[in-house]
């Protein structure tokens, strides 16, 4: 006798093959979406994306993002990381640094820090992890590069670079000091209006002619004593001096200098400079990611301020005798009077 089904069973039973395949589908496309994230997770661990993490530094920096940019689209971002600085622009303010790092910055095998990220006068206590995450990329055999004026004369410096590198190339740009102190007096007064005249500010007492060393500007043209504290860590071999007057008239020639320093091919050479004689100061003709000339910012070669012509006189006799010490120290007669 044959039995009748319910039509009612029959939908029941439909409906729980239909939630038992439908549970059957989310399950696997849950494991095969949890299979493909770890995939992709061991892939991105091996190698280092560029654009993972950026720094406030060089995303102010459009030579750097040019050359990280050019870096993913030939796909060598895969092999480039960041990394300690192999050499450091370590001096002087107002000598000419930024001309110098700029210029640099022309040649393919240097990876150079626009910004000057201060960490081991200032932000030293970050640690080394954070100082190289400020750092661009770069490539098996470029050299890393960063430029901060003030650390030539931190007392600290020195010792907390050769803790980081004893191997490290150390670059300091000199210029005459007393060209250099009225440079910097300039830069003070276009930033802070009503500060007193330069001349009153180089004198503790201007009467018996007692220059204010210690006052930041005149002090840090003291190159021989700063200069000691480096060479307590340093062997003279790892330290260039780029002369700052002839970093204007003859860029070329100090850049082949600068660039076999750094076991470099001589590659930026006179072809890239023409000399602005409204400035006053060479410019780039094809600076690096674009066609058109460029030069230094509105700050570069402004007319400083004129001091009298008597208390250059009394500066020129009392650097005199720290100049020819320098001289003696750095191997090289720079020629001041």
């Amino acid at each position: 006798m044959a039995s009748a089904h319910s039509p009612a069973l029959d939908l029941r039973r439909l409906a729980q093959k239909v939630v038992v395949m439908l549970s059957l589908g989310v399950a696997c496309a849950c494991l095969l979406y949890f299979i493909a994230g770890r995939c992709e997770a061991a892939v991105g661990e091996k190698a280092p994306v560029l654009l993972l993490k950026t720094t406030v530094h060089e995303r102010n920096s459009t030579v750097e993002q040019r050359a990280e940019a050019e870096m993913i689209s030939s796909g060598r971002e895969w092999t480039a990381s960041r990394r300690l600085p192999h050499a450091l622009i370590v001096g002087v303010k107002k000598g000419g640094t930024r001309a110098l790092l700029e210029f640099l910055r022309l040649h393919p095998d240097i990876r150079a820090l626009g910004s000057e990220p201060h960490f081991f006068d200032r932000h030293y206590g970050r640690g080394l992890s954070w100082y190289r995450s400020m750092m661009p990329k770069a490539l098996d055999g470029q050299i890393v590069m960063e430029k901060t004026p003030r650390y030539f004369v931190t007392p600290e410096t020195p010792a907390r670079i050769h803790a980081m590198s004893r191997d490290v190339k150390l670059i300091v740009v000199v210029r005459d000091p007393i060209t250099r102190a009225i440079s910097d007096y300039t830069q003070i007064v276009s930033k802070t209006p009503g500060v007193p005249s330069f001349e009153s500010l180089t004198f503790k007492n201007q009467t018996m002619g007692q220059i204010d060393f210690l006052w930041s500007p005149l002090y840090i043209g003291l190159y021989a004593r700063h200069l000691e504290r480096w060479l307590a860590y340093f062997p003279l071999s790892q330290i260039h001096f780029v002369h700052g007057e002839r970093l204007i008239s003859d860029p070329a020639g100090e850049l082949g200098r600068v660039q076999d320093f750094l076991g470099l091919q001589r590659i930026i050479t006179d072809k890239h400079f023409y000399f602005n004689k409204t400035k006053g100061f060479p410019c780039l003709k094809k600076p690096e990611g674009s066609s058109k000339p460029h030069c230094l910012g509105k700050t570069k070669g402004r007319t400083h301020v004129r001091v009298n012509p008597e208390v250059i006189q009394k500066l020129r006799e009392f650097y005199h005798p720290h100049n020819l010490k320098f001289y003696q120290m750095a191997g090289m007669d720079f020629g001041w009077q």
